[in-house]
This record gives C-alpha cells, sequence and structure tokens, in this order.
C-alpha cells in the first residue's frame, strides 16, 4: 500500500515539464493568440493594407513634383517607399501592444500572471506576437513593391526581412515598456505617436539629411528608425544603392544590423524591467 501511495506522489513530479518546456509554453501560446486575433479580423486587414496604400498615395504623388533628390533620377514615390514600410512597422507595433492594456482591463492577464513561467516569458510572448503581426502588415504592404518601381527579384530578402524583424520586435517591447506602466488608452497613445511618430519622421522615411543641417544629420545618425529605413532601403535595391541615394543610407547592412539589434536588446530589457518592477 505504501509503496503505490508512493509511486503516484512521484508522478506528478516525474511528469513535470521542465522550465524551459513552460517558458515556451507561455510564449507560444501568447504568440499565438495576437497572431490568430489579428487573423481573425478582416478590418484589420483591411486597414493595414489600405492605410498605408493611401498614405503612400497621396504624399507621394502631392510631392512627386517637387522632390528631387541631389545626383539622383529617383522619384519621390519611390524614395519614399521604403519609409513607408518602416512606417507600416510602427503603427502596427503601436496598436499591437496598446493591447496589454486592453488584456489588463479585462482580467485576461491574472492568470498569465499565476501560471507557470517567468514575466520575461509573457514579454517575449506578447512581443513576439505583436512584431509577427507587423510583419505580416508590412508583408502585405510589399505587394506594391513593383508598383513603386523596385523588382522584387532583386530584393535583398534576407536583409529585408531581418531588419524589419529586429525593428518589428524592439518597437513593440518598446511599446510594452511603455502600455505595461499604464491603465489609460489616451495616454499611450498619447506618448507613442509623441515619441515614435517624430522619430520616424527624422528618420530619412520623409526626406534625406541634408549636410546644410549638421543637426539634422546628429539626430539621424542616433536614431535606430534611420537604420531601419536604410537597412530597407538598400534590401530593396539588392543591396546596390543607384547613383545619389548613398546619403539616404547611414551605414551598411551589417552596421545597420548591430544597431537594430542593440535596439531590440535595449527595448527588451526595458520591457522585461518594467514588467519585473511593476505586481
Amino acid at each position: 500500500m505504501s509503496t503505490a501511495t508512493e509511486d503516484l506522489a512521484m508522478r506528478p513530479a516525474a511528469r513535470r515539464p521542465s522550465i524551459w518546456a513552460q517558458e515556451w509554453a507561455v510564449v507560444s501560446v501568447l504568440w499565438r493568440r495576437d497572431v490568430v486575433r489579428f487573423l481573425r479580423q478582416p478590418s484589420r486587414i483591411v486597414g493595414a493594407l489600405g492605410q498605408p496604400i493611401l498614405f503612400w498615395g497621396l504624399i507621394g504623388s502631392g510631392l512627386a513634383g517637387t522632390f528631387r533628390m541631389p545626383g539622383s533620377s529617383v522619384g519621390y514615390l519611390e524614395y519614399f517607399y521604403p519609409g513607408v514600410i518602416l512606417m507600416v512597422v510602427v503603427f502596427a507595433s503601436i496598436f499591437a501592444t496598446v493591447s496589454v492594456i486592453e488584456d489588463r482591463h479585462a482580467g485576461f492577464l491574472l492568470p498569465v500572471l499565476v501560471a507557470p513561467g517567468s514575466r520575461g516569458a509573457l514579454v517575449v510572448g506578447r512581443c513576439l506576437g505583436a512584431a509577427t503581426v507587423a510583419l505580416i502588415q508590412a508583408a502585405l504592404f510589399l505587394l506594391l513593391a513593383p508598383g513603386a518601381g523596385y523588382g522584387l527579384g532583386r530584393v535583398d530578402w534576407p536583409l529585408l526581412v531581418l531588419s524589419l524583424s529586429l525593428a518589428s520586435f524592439g518597437l513593440s517591447a518598446l511599446g510594452f515598456a511603455v502600455a505595461w506602466w499604464l491603465d489609460n488608452l489616451q495616454a499611450f497613445h498619447a506618448i507613442q505617436m509623441t515619441l515614435l511618430v517624430p522619430l520616424w519622421v527624422v528618420s530619412g522615411a520623409m526626406f534625406p539629411a541634408s549636410a546644410r543641417y549638421p543637426a539634422f544629420q546628429m539626430v539621424l545618425r542616433y536614431n535606430p528608425l534611420s537604420y531601419a529605413v536604410g537597412a530597407a532601403r538598400l534590401a530593396l535595391y539588392g543591396g546596390h544603392l543607384p547613383v545619389g541615394q548613398a546619403a539616404a543610407v547611414p551605414a551598411g547592412a551589417a552596421a545597420s544590423l548591430a544597431v537594430l539589434a542593440g535596439f531590440a536588446a535595449v527595448s527588451l530589457a526595458a520591457a522585461v524591467a518594467a514588467c519585473v518592477r511593476k505586481r
């Protein structure tokens, strides 16, 4: 009798999943949840493609007649296209991480916090979900690349996917860090729009840095989004920029990826720190 009791007592311990399995379970569930929620909402899919098309078409067409890049014959619609790709990633990351506040109000985070798995796994799962949603939206917009003058056959896809993945994950982690401390949706949108939209505008997405403005060139150099735009621009041209476009890319492919990887790591550390400190 005692032997049977001891066997029953030992079974749960023997079948208990490892720490890594528990961490991955939390990450995969939260990751899949965000992606499934996005795919099940047709309005978000339509908006993911419609909004950047309107933005790119209206602004690009309006400035096409006045924009002339020194030493280059590239039109504004072609120049502006990589910046709009990053804009898709920026806004997708913002709207994906705002669900952190919604989940807190709905009570979804309570069972997640008491479930097996660390808070770091919670952060990684939510950031991966938000980043994946952002990449899906960017992929939809990339279908229009031939209309902007970029041939899909010459695109450096590894560079493009890696740079956009790092940028989307870093932005998602930054959005998570902000959302975790806020309980108000309006405050979250105000902070994100005040922080990220200006960073996007001065990233070289809409216009290149001019040698006449050293301050702008300095901001461009220390802005992580400028490296995302530069890497995307470099990838769309297959790694070989047209004449006169070198000034639009702050660094080469390897340096840009290194900066984006550092940005993603720092943002993730900030998100984990925010999640651990506020209980």
